[in-house]
């Protein structure tokens, strides 16, 4: 069984590592500058990290880029935001593709823009053959709505006669998930000091271990990337045994 899988097992396995990335409006507001410019530093350290990520055997990063929550920040935050990600989709994705990066993004895409689903749509096209590391991003994502979206695709299924009840399980469940194709998490890393998860891939979540760093994003280091693994690899992973 999946939950039964040893500790050395998972360490030769490459690790899905997830990150929350707080602190960017902080880090700006300390140096006097707009939030915007806090998120434009972020989006430069999530290209230093995702280069470090093969040597320390990551084989799957998934970013907390913008939840389903986000919307309730300021308009013009959330414009930036979006400005931000069409440029990063415009710019990046050449590069990933050709240093072997799978791009796939998680969410709901409905309050996305038609562009924006139009690049994303072609990114993840063009890079889904690429095996060197994936790279997941969540945007306008709520850990409890896709619990939510996946319990009602299978009640679905179950009214129409097409599933019995009986033959619901956990991995029935998680082929229904956005994440249907990723491991479950080995480690979450929150940056800023903020300890908590924030509806951040709940269900993929439940034998992950937590590292929380005091640093805002935008100061994030391979060094402390290297940190978090470390205490990672300290740890006893019992899997409820």
């Amino acid at each position: 069984m999946a939950l039964a899988r040893s500790f050395a097992a998972r360490e030769a396995a490459a690790l899905h590592v997830g990150v929350i990335l707080d602190g960017n409006g902080r880090w700006a507001r300390a140096r006097g500058l707009p939030r915007i410019a806090g998120h434009r530093r972020g989006a430069e350290v999530v290209r230093t990290i995702l280069k470090g990520c093969p040597e320390r055997n990551i084989g799957h990063l998934t970013i907390y880029a913008f939840s389903s929550e986000n919307w309730k920040r300021p308009v013009d935050e959330v414009e930036d935001l979006m400005g931000l990600l069409r440029l990063y989709l415009r710019r990046e994705v050449a590069e990933l593709r050709g240093n072997g990066v799978r791009l796939a993004f998680i969410g709901d895409r409905s309050r996305l823009s038609a562009e924006i689903n139009a690049l994303i749509a072609e990114a993840e096209e063009s890079t889904r053959h690429n095996a060197t590391l994936t790279l997941t991003v969540a945007v306008n994502y709520g850990g409890r709505q896709e619990i939510l979206d996946t319990v009602r695709r299978i009640a679905e299924q179950v009214r129409d006669g097409a599933l019995d009840p009986e033959e619901i399980s956990e991995e029935s469940f998680q082929r229904h998930l956005q994440t249907r194709d990723l491991p479950d998490l080995d480690l979450v890393i929150r940056t800023s000091g903020e300890q908590r998860l924030s509806n951040f891939l709940l269900w993929q979540s439940a034998y992950t271990e937590l590292v929380f760093v005091p640093t805002l994003w935008p100061d994030f280091t391979l060094e402390h990337l290297d940190r978090a693994l470390g205490e990672f690899r300290r740890r006893e992973r019992r899997y409820g045994g």
